[in-house]
Formats: structure tokens, sequence, C-alpha cells
């Protein structure tokens, strides 16, 4: 029979061991090892039953063996030391405590999934992976943040497959109430609740669970509440699911809902107000329309409320591809904002225009939620090097008149948590050679550019540590595929040939990613008798590990997996390789340690960073991958291999039109260049002993990239660079931004938009008349302009000079102000004078221009307007060349 209600039945546990409690509700645990142990010696059994999730353990455990570990002093001490442990962890001062500058009180980090641990399955992928990892490394250093997300009722599906290889989806009901999170509650018990205006007078109603992970207060908003209709209830149940208008209702009780949460958590228990709210990806971009409506009703008027919200914005985009984006169409935001709906006191058309793409090549009708969040944010980045210069070019239309490089989208390369990922072994060794301490500091602080402890360690024992973790791994793979296989249909007696899958003395690769098509999963399949050869080559035999989920609507994705799964299902290469479904945080923390190479083959330059291989150089496992992410900005030699791409083999960077010219060619090639790498280099180089019977050279690599790749994945330096580069200037930019100076710099930005019309570049001449200078001269500008109806003081002139190509255009262009050196005329035009330094020599160019300048910008480009000579005066004006 089924139950007609379901509720959790929850422990109560002795006096002595409440301590237990607090421990498996601060999600510290998912990343502290000595937590863990203590909780795996709970119950040993139980603990591996319940998937090391401390709350469920708890949950199981006998009231028999409680009252005895309740009377075990050793036990007891051990918990109290953990318990101080943690308290001291959550109290004490740490990095963000010692700097000196004047840091935010308080940041709000809104993302739409968060993987913190697989107990708590919020995420599908790698941005919540990231938004994770962001949050245990700002724990680590103090970084007082306050984390918001939804509450998903089935979180991301569960993978399993068909018999014949398809994927199957499966969307198993979590009940919040065995999750490692707590209501927040009124002080009178009730639980808090937030509530969005829907139209037709209805009411989207969300209560708000937390999770404690360490230091930092993670919000999730769930749906689910008596008081919703059906219809609303559900808008938190799936990741990722449901339509257009599903979509829109998760992405405004992010945003607007988010907000109100943050304000009922401060007043409920005294946190700090947030001075920046950070925006992970467009999902959460609504926030900043709530806290201009709560600006508007302090008094401030749309405009200026809109320029204090930008200033304590930050705004990070995850996506390389326009596709990446969430767009809705316009009428169906209008019908959820207005009079009758969400925020009435703000016009729904200044909604609108904050997301519609007004630019060439932009569709009219649709709202861009990134496009939000760019004109919502004072500060905008990437998450790698190549990243933010693919956004500066995908986003440039919404600063016309500037080249792409002046675009203001910075880039903050990705980082992840090394506790969570760093394979306990690998803890243990590095903690034998400079101590636990020194080994958790340099983990999670980071801050030294190299770990040159790793260069003492003794060969041998590399070589043990790396075997052992590819052992552990081999267990992994065949219990997990004896899973899979029972859940195709395979009986016990059809499975025996699992027992001899992988080897723990082969090279081992592994790839485990999300499934779109860019990533190509099935590169490695294009030509199959090369990869068989490889496979099952008599000396020098490669393995394989390969997983991943592809979203449930995308068919195309799910043949792949079909493909990679039918070939990993032939009997010939079956011990060789294999697909192992349903990839979580869970197998990656088993995989990542595991494998000797990490392979990785998207196409060029759709991976915006891709922190898998962060995660597995952490390990001591190199790289084989294209020049893409991350691994472009930080490749060297000694860290792993550059598969060379169709666009030329020193990875020059190709544009997304060049990328797609002839896939199939590009495909072949690209995979040739794969096959070629492992058959020439990669193989010999594992296989190749030297005297003392280890492979030398390999065991250098593992040590240069611990050694130098090491300290640069760390998400405690991404959150560092946050901190320095982001959060504190907008902190200081929100502080700047009082009322007075919002409706100022509002006012001023009307004026300027209204008569820029009237500012032009009249005339430029120099100090030297011939089409020929000499490096290390000095020419002398003098410039005539018109200002319309704006002054100087509106204004900053200046002269832009650098290397020019064969079209005129200035590349590695370096700026100069030009000061005003007389006017008004009579003609009402004003003089500007400067040198110009001729700092190089070759094909030699210069321009100046006029942009808008404010104490209260951040970039001169922020409004993007600019004037520039005539193409006539250009001519006449010629171009100087050495």
């Amino acid at each position: 029979m089924k139950a007609i209600r379901r509720f959790t039945v929850r422990p109560v546990l002795p006096e002595a061991l409440r301590p237990l409690s607090d421990l498996a509700r601060n999600l510290r645990w998912s990343w502290h090892a000595e937590t863990r142990d203590l909780f795996q010696s709970v119950d040993p059994e139980r603990w591996a039953a319940s998937n090391g999730d401390p709350v469920r353990l708890l949950g199981s455990v006998p009231p028999g063996r409680l009252a005895e570990l309740a009377e075990d002093r050793r036990f007891l001490r051990r918990l109290a030391a953990v318990a101080g442990d943690l308290n001291d962890y959550v109290t004490g001062d740490r990095w963000y405590q010692s700097q000196s500058a004047e840091l935010p009180a308080a940041v709000a980090y809104f993302s739409p999934e968060f993987g913190i641990t697989a107990a708590l399955p919020q995420y599908s992928g790698g941005l919540g992976i990231l938004a994770g990892d962001h949050l245990k490394a700002a724990s680590d250093l103090g970084v007082p943040l306050i984390g918001v997300g939804l509450l998903y009722r089935h979180g991301y599906f569960r993978q399993s497959l068909s018999r014949d290889g398809w994927q199957q989806e499966h969307y198993p009901v979590l009940d919040p109430n065995e999750l490692p999170v707590g209501l927040l509650r009124e002080p009178d018990g009730t639980p808090a609740q937030v509530s969005l205006a829907l139209p037709g007078g209805k009411q989207l109603r969300a209560r708000i669970w937390l999770a404690q992970v360490g230091r930092v207060p993670l919000l999730m908003l769930d749906s689910d509440v008596e008081e919703n209709d059906l219809g609303e209830r559900g808008v938190t149940d799936r990741l990722y699911g449901g339509g257009s208008e599903h979509r829109l209702l998760q992405e405004m009780l992010l945003g607007i809902g988010g907000v109100r949460a943050v304000r009922t958590y401060c007043r409920l228990t005294g946190h700090p107000e947030p001075e920046v709210f950070h925006t992970n990806e467009g999902h959460a971009g609504f926030l900043g329309l709530e806290r201009i409506a709560e600006l508007a009703d302090g008094g401030l008027h749309f405009d200026a409320a809109l320029e204090a919200v930008r200033a304590g914005t930050v705004f990070t985009t995850h996506t390389p591809v326009p596709a990446g984006i969430d767009r809705f169409d316009r009428e169906l935001v209008a019908r959820h904002f207005g009079p009758d709906a969400e925020l009435p006191r703000i016009e729904v058309e200044r909604i609108l225009q904050l997301g519609m793409e007004t630019y060439p090549g932009g569709e009219p009708n649709l709202f861009n939620m990134a496009v939000m969040g760019l004109r919502l944010g004072q500060r905008a980045n990437g998450v790698s090097l190549l990243h933010g210069q693919v956004s500066r070019e995908m986003f440039s239309g919404l600063w016309p008149g500037f080249d792409p490089a002046e675009v203001p989208i910075t880039s903050v390369t990705n980082g992840v948590h090394a506790p969570t990922w760093v394979a306990p072994e690998v803890f243990r060794l590095g903690a034998r050679q400079i101590g636990a301490q020194r080994t958790e500091d340099a983990l999670t602080v980071g801050g030294s550019d190299r770990w040159d402890s790793v260069g003492e360690i003794p060969d041998q024992d590399i070589w043990e540590l790396r075997r052992s973790l590819r052992e552990q791994l081999v267990m992994e793979v065949r219990e997990r595929l004896r899973t899979s296989w029972r859940q195709r249909g395979a009986g016990t007696a059809e499975l025996g040939w699992i027992d001899g899958v992988l080897d723990p003395d082969v090279l081992t690769i592994g790839f485990a990613r999300r499934v779109p098509s860019y990533k190509r999963l099935t590169l490695m399949l294009r030509d199959r008798d090369r990869l068989m050869d490889l496979l099952l080559h008599p000396e020098r035999p490669i393995q394989i590990v390969v997983a991943g989920k592809a979203h449930p609507a995308d068919d195309g994705g799910k043949r792949l997996v079909q493909e990679l799964v039918r070939f990993a299902d032939d009997p010939r290469v079956r011990h060789r390789i294999v697909f192992l479904p349903d990839y979580g945080m869970a197998m990656a923390q088993k995989l990542y340690p595991g494998c000797d190479i990490w392979l990785n083959n998207p196409l060029r330059p759709l991976e915006a960073c891709g922190t898998s291989g962060m995660k597995a150089a952490l390990n001591g496992c190199l790289n084989l991958s294209v020049l893409d992410g991350w691994w472009d900005e930080w490749f060297q030699p000694d860290f792993g291999w550059a598969i060379p791409t169709a666009n030329g083999t020193d990875g020059g960077a190709p544009t997304l039109s060049a990328v797609g010219d002839d896939p199939d060619h590009r495909d072949d090639v690209e995979a040739a260049a794969l096959y070629d790498l492992l058959e020439q280099r990669v193989t010999p180089r594992f296989y190749e002993q030297g005297q003392a019977g280890l492979p030398d050279r390999w065991i250098e690599m593992v040590r240069q990239t611990l050694t130098l790749l090491g300290p640069k994945v760390l998400a405690g330096r991404m959150v560092r660079e946050y901190v320095e580069r982001l959060y504190t200037p907008a902190a200081h930019a929100h502080r700047a931004m009082t009322p007075d100076s919002a409706r100022e710099l509002a006012a001023w930005k009307a004026r300027v938009r209204t008569a820029w019309h009237g500012v032009t570049v009249d005339h430029v001449e120099t100090s030297v008349a011939t089409a020929t200078a000499e490096l290390g001269s000095t020419l002398g500008l003098r410039v005539r302009v018109a200002l319309g109806d704006l002054a100087p003081d509106d204004v900053e002139v200046q002269a832009v000079s650098g290397r020019v190509d064969s079209e005129d255009r200035i590349a590695d262009a370096a700026t100069v102000p030009l000061k005003q050196a007389g006017g008004p005329d009579l003609e009402g035009r004003w003089v500007y004078e400067g040198p110009l330094s001729l700092d190089r020599t070759g094909p030699y160019g210069y321009t100046v221009r006029i942009l808008p300048a404010h104490r209260l910008l951040a970039s001169g480009a922020e409004l993007g307007l600019v004037a520039v000579p005539s193409e006539e005066m250009g001519e006449a004006a010629g171009v100087l060349m050495r």
C-alpha cells in the first residue's frame, strides 16, 4: 500500500552527543576530513549506506548505539575537538579580517544553482559547482558572503541508461527535512516567507531554507508551500525545467524574491546588509529591479535609483555563445510587471528597456537576461582571460563606437576549492612534507606562486600515490558499471566480465562533463580503428573513463551519449573504455584523482573556463586539452599537452564564425591531432622507465603540475581577486553613491546624452608636418573641438595611439588625456593640447576622441558615447610611419 502522507522522524540525540547535530547541519563536513572521519566512526556500515551524508546517518543510527557513544569517553573527546575546531573556524579571524582596505561589510551572491555536496543535489554542472566552490572559498577566507538560490524539489535529473544506451531521466522527490538545511523562522517560530505579486491578483509565496556553508549562509527559496496554487507550488520543481513562463517565474523568484530573502535574513539575524550584489550569470538579473524599487520607495526617481544600484553590482557572465543566454518574449515580461503584477511603481517600459537587444543584430522583441545584467551592473567579468575577450566581442554592441578591447568587461579566471576536490591521500602526502596546517592554508588561502615543497617528495612516493589512486578508481568504476548494467536489465550471470574492466597499471584517461555538442563527447570516436589500436596496444595501452549528462530536452546530446555507450559496449574494448551514468559530485571526487590524463576537446573558444581539468591537476593528473578557457591562459608543456586546432596549431584565437566553416573537416583534423599526441608523445612518456624503473619524465610533469599550476587554480585565489578587483571597488562606489550623488549622476548622464550630438572634433594638427618621425621623439598635438551645450568639465579629450594594421586600425592602443589650452573662441570651439611620444617603430598611427567624464563613472566607455574625427579629417592628418 502507498502512504498518503510522508514525513521525517528525527532522532533525539543524547545531551552529550548534541554537538553532532551542529556538525551535521554545517556543510563544512563536506570538505573537512576530521568531521567526516568522526561521523564514519559512529557507524561505518550506516555511513557507507548513507553515501556519506551525516543527516541521513543520524536518522538511521539505533538509539542503543547513540546511548553507547554517549558513554564512550574517547569518542566524546574527539567530538569535543571537532566541535571546537568548527567553532574556531566560524568565529575566528581569517584572511578577510586581516586586510587593511575598507572592504565590503557584506556581499550577496546570487546563482540559480549551487553544488556544495552530493547530499544537497541542487546543481546541474559547472556553473553550480563553481558557485559552491565560491561559497566554500569565501568561508575559508572569512569573506562575509550571503549565498542566494532556489531549493528545487527534484533537483536536477538522475541519469540511467536503457539497454540500447539511450539516456533516461529520473526526478526523485527531495524532502527538505531529510537534507542538511533548516527553515528560516520569525521570532514567533513561524517560517519566514517572501512573496511576489502575479498577474490577476495572485501571489507566489516561498519559504526560505538555510544551508550553513562553513561561515557562509546559503538562502534557498522554495515555492512548494500550501498557500500557493498548484501551478505556483511547482515553480521551484526542477532546475532548468519547464517552458518560458516557468523559467521567468523562477528567475523573478531568484532575483526579486532573493533580495527580499536577504533583507529578511539580515533583519532576523543581525547580519550586516550587503553593500555589493554579485549576479552569477543572468538568471538572477531581476535583483537589480527589486533594489531600484526599494530606493524608489525611499524617494529616489528611477534614473537615480538605477545609478545607485549599478554602483554596487557585479555581473559575471559564464557563456561564450548567445544561445546560452536566457531570453524571453517582451510581452511575457511586460505581463509580469507593472500595476497589476510585480514592482507596480516602476514603469513597465523602463524595465523592458533594460533587457532589450537595442544593437545591430539584436532581436528587438526579446528580453535578454545577460543584457539586463550588464546594464544593471557597473562591473562585469568573464571567467578566463580568453572568455573575457570573447565576452567583450559578444556584447560590444552595448558600447557602440568602442573597440572590443575597451568594452568594460574584465575577467577573473575561475578556480576550484581544493579541500573539496583534492583526494585525502594527496593531502596526507603534502601534510607529511610541510605539516597539516600549512598544507590546509596553502590549499585554501593560497597566495604563493609556487609550491616548492612538492619538489622534495621522492619520485617513488609520487608514483605509488598515483597508482593507489588509479587502483581506487578501477574499483569504483567496476562497482558503478555493475549497478548501471543491472539498471539496463542485465542479470548477474551476464556480468562476470566486469571483474576485468580497467587495469590499475594502464594509462587512464578521464573525460567527464555536460554533453552539449560543442564539448564534442564523441570526437575520440572519429577514427574507431585508431582508437581501438590505442586501447588494445600490446605494450602501451590506454583506458578511458567517460561520464556526462545531456540536457533532457537535447536529443542531439542524447544521441552522442548513445553513440559513446554503444562503442563502450563492444566486447572487444569494453574492458578498456567505460561510460558511467549519473555524473555528479560523488563520482567526480573519485574520478579526478584516479586519472593520469584529463581530456578536454571543446570547440575553441566555446569553453568559458572548464574547471574540471583544474580539479584533476590538483591531484597530479596531466591535462590534454584544446587551448580554450583556463588552459589557453596557463598551458605550459610541463603541465600536459595542447591539442592543435583546425584554425592553426598555435591555437591562435579563431573567430566564432571561423570555427563552424567545415565542421566535419575540423573534427577530422583535430581528432587526428589527438590520436597523434596519444600515440607519439603521451603513451611513450607514461610507459618509458628510467634507471630506477620509474617513468621519470612523467613523474617530473606531475611534480611541475603540482608545483606551478596548483597555486593558480585555487578558488581561494579566485575569491581574493573578486574581493580586491571587483567587490571592494564596488563597495566604495556604493558608498560614494549617496542619494544626492545618484541624482547628480543621473541628471548629468541625461544632460550629456541629450547634448552629445553637438560634440565634435573639428580640427587636429601636429608639430611634425612630414609623414615620418624618429623613434623617441615627441609630437605636439593641438585639437579644436566643439562641445555644444556641454562644458570642458563634462568631457575628456584623449589622444589614442599605437601600431596600425594595413587598414589603419590601431592595435594595443595607448590613451593620453589632452589639456584644455583655450576657448571658447568666437565660434564656441575649445582648444586642447598635449604631447604624443613615439615609443615604438614600424607602422604607427594616432587619432583623437572625446569621451564623457565624471568622477562617479567606473569607465569612460560607460555611456557608450564617443566623438572621433570625421573620415575626411583623418585623411588630411595622414598616418605617421617609420
